[in-house]
């Protein structure tokens, strides 16, 4: 299941990683986390601690070494900027391309998924706002990007070559 990105905290999250992947209009982050919990979710919880009728909380130990658990499914965010697409329109029809690009691929690797529109569609190739030509064009692109992103990343020479030490 694809879960929704939503607290601008995941987003700036996610954004503050290098892009995965890129495309002519789109960049796709990705962090292997989970989103962070809700207030609601939070004050949920204080409260289902404050209740305890056995008394005080339970202190709790944690080791040192405790790892975070691995993110469990995988959440995807849209972020159109109206500066690249002025018509609502054009922007929801590009946020229906994503959801459904990432509905195609039921094997994405867990954590956070954005996917930026980064530069706007020409408006002399696709005058309408909502036409089947824009809506083909942007999945098309869409699954390049995403297969560009799951590819396993080949090392360039110069990340293999060791390093030089400066002579003294």
């Amino acid at each position: 299941m694809i879960g929704k990105l939503q607290r601008p905290v995941d987003f700036e999250r996610v954004l503050g990683h290098q892009s995965r992947a890129r495309s002519a209009h789109f960049a796709l982050h990705h962090l292997p986390a989970s989103p962070a919990p809700s207030a609601w979710h939070a004050a949920k919880l204080r409260t289902a601690q404050a209740e305890l009728s056995t008394g005080g909380p339970a202190s709790v130990h944690n080791p040192v070494d405790d790892v975070p658990p691995a993110p469990q499914g995988c959440w995807v965010g849209m972020v159109v900027p109206k500066r690249h697409a002025r018509r609502s329109v054009t922007r929801q029809l590009l946020k229906r391309q994503i959801r459904a690009a990432f509905a195609e691929r039921p094997g994405m690797p867990p954590g956070m998924w954005v996917v930026r529109l980064r530069s706007p569609f020409d408006r002399q190739k696709f005058p309408s706002a909502a036409s089947d030509a824009l809506r083909q064009a942007a999945r098309a692109e869409l699954a390049q990007l995403l297969d560009r992103a799951l590819k396993p990343r080949v090392e360039t020479r110069a990340e293999l070559a060791p390093q030089a030490k400066p002579t003294p």
